[in-house]
């Protein structure tokens, strides 16, 4: 997919892409590092039809959220053939007893049987991150497991 860049004197600059409905996306990225979330008309990019600003954390977390969906569903493809193995998401909420800390003090992996197989944190992944890897309000984690232990894996994450 294209990704047209335009550079905005003065202001920052503009990603966005044509979806395959014809509508048009993307980004403002300004020069003080504030974000918004623009639609634009599709015959006239720059008549921006809504433009939503967003926190460095709300565009981090907004990034992940869209990124993950690629990640899950190849782990999804590729346990197809597993039952019993599900593949599920997670979110560091900013109230989480583990933002800030390090994913081994979830003992998750130990109470629940679940591996966490990555970490989405903006726009980036962390393959198979080690116990010492500190969690952040925002990231996406990515786990495999049984229901049950993914359900357990949850209540750990929102209460410790």
């Amino acid at each position: 997919m294209k990704v047209e860049e335009t550079p905005l004197p003065g202001i920052g600059v503009r990603k966005d892409i044509v979806t395959n409905s014809g509508r048009r996306i993307g980004t403002v990225t300004q020069r003080d590092g504030e974000t918004e979330l623009i639609i634009s008309r599709s015959d006239d990019p720059d008549a921006c039809l809504a433009s939503i600003p967003l926190t460095s954390d709300e565009a981090t977390t907004l990034g992940n959220l869209l990124g993950a969906h690629q990640l899950v569903a190849q782990l999804t493809e590729d346990h197809r053939d597993l039952p019993g193995v599900n593949t599920r998401q997670f979110l560091v909420d900013a109230g989480s007893p583990f933002d800030g800390r390090k994913l081994g003090d979830t003992r998750m992996r130990t109470r629940t049987s679940v591996s966490l197989v990555a970490v989405l944190r903006a726009g980036q992944v962390q393959a198979s991150p080690t116990p010492d890897f500190n969690l952040t309000a925002g990231d996406l984690l990515v786990a495999v497991g049984t229901s049950e232990g993914l359900d357990a894996a949850a209540k750990i994450l929102r209460g410790g």
